[in-house]
This record gives structure tokens, C-alpha cells and sequence, in this order.
């Protein structure tokens, strides 16, 4: 009697087991951050690249479908990540969301290459009949993460007057960690701005530069990472720096003059004299 019970116990866990096996086969993951993707049981991943601790996340639909086509807007109702690299640090998702997301924070002296962990959407007591799907995720940590372009790189302004530089930023990676725009090589203090461009995105952000004292200047640019100083590029960039009556008009235009309002057409006038000037060829 003992031997059935128990035989017949087997039978019931393999069958158990099976139903699992064979439920998470048929469900998927739908991605939907770092991009929209779909994986099932066994399934790999690339998610692009990432600097050395700068922050990514992986999202997925709580949305799947069962083994018999079932729908269940719930479906999913834990995302966890195991194995990731020693140093970096997870934060796995909430209970229950519409969304699930998991955080990961490379190590900021994390080294290049590609990297493995496995990413497991679970179905909390199998109530759905899901199981849980598991799949491995790759993600490639090297500095290279985003394109730089800027514009002027050569100026002419007066003394204490801003002159803008237009960053263009193309972030190629998968974290939305901001960037922190600063100028070196100038004796005056000129603040550095944090931006942020989101993962696949191209931004453009204007960055006002200044020196009081005359003289021509050759400075650069700098576009880091906020998570990491081994995210960098940087731009040579040529400041010119002389009294004219030009770069008086076109200082104009760079921001809110402290005179009485009455006085603001005539501003206008002079900023539009300025850039009929620059179109001619007149500096």
C-alpha cells in the first residue's frame, strides 16, 4: 500500500512538473525595454551596450498568453534577474505591475566585453498555468555609447558676453543615465550642465560659453557620463574674444537684457543686424 501511495505521488509531481515544462514553452516575454522584442523558454537576448556603471533597465509585459490562447493581462507577475556579474548591483521588479522592470548597475569599473545573465518572468504560484520563462540576456559594457557633434567650433564674441555651443549628443546604448556637458581650457568659470538623452534618442542642447578677458582661446569641450568618467568624448573649440560693436548686437540675442522693456524692439533691431551681418560674411 505504501509503495502505491507513493508511486502514485510520483506520478502526480512528473505530471505536475510536465504541465509546467510544457505551459512555459508555449508562453513568451514580450520586451519592451530597452526595444520591443518577444522570447520564450530558452530563449537569448542581445540588449545592446552599456558604459561601466551606467544604469540600464529590462521591462517586460505583465501580458501572456497561455498554452490554450488564453489571455491574462496579468499573466507575468515577477521579473528577476540571477547571475549577474560580481560588482553589479540588481534591483529586481515589483509584484503585480502592468510593467515589469528589473534595474541593474554595472559595475562603474565593470571591463569591456559582453556579458550573460539569465532574466526569469515568474507566474506566482502558478495560478495561470504560465510556469515561468526563463531566458538569457547579453548586454556589452564598453565606453563607446554615444556620438558627439557640436557646432560652432569656432567663435567670436566680447568680453563677458555668451556665445552658444550646440551639442548634439546621440546616445547608441541602452541607459538613460545623463550625460554633463563642460568646458575646459578657458581661464573664466563656465558651469558644467547635466543633459539627458534618452537610449536610442539624438538630442541637441545649447551650452553658453564665455571669458571676459580678449584674447583667442583654444579650449575643449567635454561630453562624460554622470555614472562613469571612463564615458567620454570631447571637441576642440576656438573662442575669439574682442570688442566690436557686432558682438554687441549679437550678445543681444543670447539671453533677457536688464533695461526697461520699452527698449526691447530696438534690442531686436540689433540682433537682426547681427545675423544680416554673419550671413554676409562680416564678423
Amino acid at each position: 500500500m505504501v509503495i502505491v501511495i507513493c508511486l502514485r505521488n510520483t506520478l502526480l509531481f512528473m505530471a505536475a512538473f510536465a504541465l509546467m515544462v510544457s505551459t512555459a514553452a508555449a508562453s513568451s516575454v514580450t520586451i519592451l525595454e530597452p526595444f520591443n522584442a518577444t522570447v520564450t523558454q530558452g530563449g537569448s537576448v542581445l540588449l545592446g551596450k552599456v558604459g561601466p556603471g551606467q544604469t540600464f533597465y529590462i521591462t517586460i509585459s505583465a501580458t501572456t498568453t497561455n498554452a490554450t490562447g488564453v489571455t491574462f493581462s496579468r499573466g507575468w507577475n515577477k521579473l528577476v534577474a540571477t547571475g549577474v556579474p560580481q560588482g553589479w548591483i540588481v534591483e529586481n521588479s515589483s509584484l503585480n505591475g502592468a510593467d515589469l522592470s528589473v534595474k541593474i548597475d554595472p559595475s562603474p569599473n565593470a571591463q569591456n566585453g559582453t556579458y550573460t545573465f539569465n532574466l526569469t518572468a515568474i507566474n506566482l504560484g502558478n495560478y495561470s498555468h504560465l510556469g515561468a520563462v526563463q531566458f538569457q540576456a547579453l548586454i556589452n559594457v564598453t565606453p563607446d555609447v554615444f556620438n558627439l557633434q557640436i557646432s560652432p567650433t569656432n567663435i567670436s564674441t566680447g568680453p563677458g558676453q555668451p556665445a552658444s555651443i550646440y551639442v548634439t549628443i546621440n546616445n547608441t546604448g541602452v541607459s538613460d543615465s545623463p550625460f554633463m556637458i563642460a568646458m575646459a581650457g578657458l581661464p573664466a568659470w563656465n558651469a558644467t550642465r547635466p543633459v539627458i538623452a534618452l537610449h536610442h534618442t539624438t538630442e541637441t542642447f545649447a551650452y553658453p560659453v564665455y571669458e571676459n578677458e580678449p584674447g583667442t582661446y583654444r579650449a575643449q569641450l567635454n561630453v562624460s557620463s554622470g555614472s562613469s568618467p571612463l564615458v567620454y568624448k570631447r571637441s576642440n573649440v576656438t573662442l575669439v574674444i574682442q570688442e566690436s560693436l557686432i558682438n554687441d548686437y549679437r550678445a543681444v540675442g543670447q539671453g533677457a537684457v536688464a533695461f526697461p522693456i520699452i527698449y526691447q524692439p530696438v534690442y531686436a533691431v540689433m540682433y537682426l543686424i547681427s545675423k544680416l551681418l554673419a550671413l554676409a560674411g562680416i564678423r
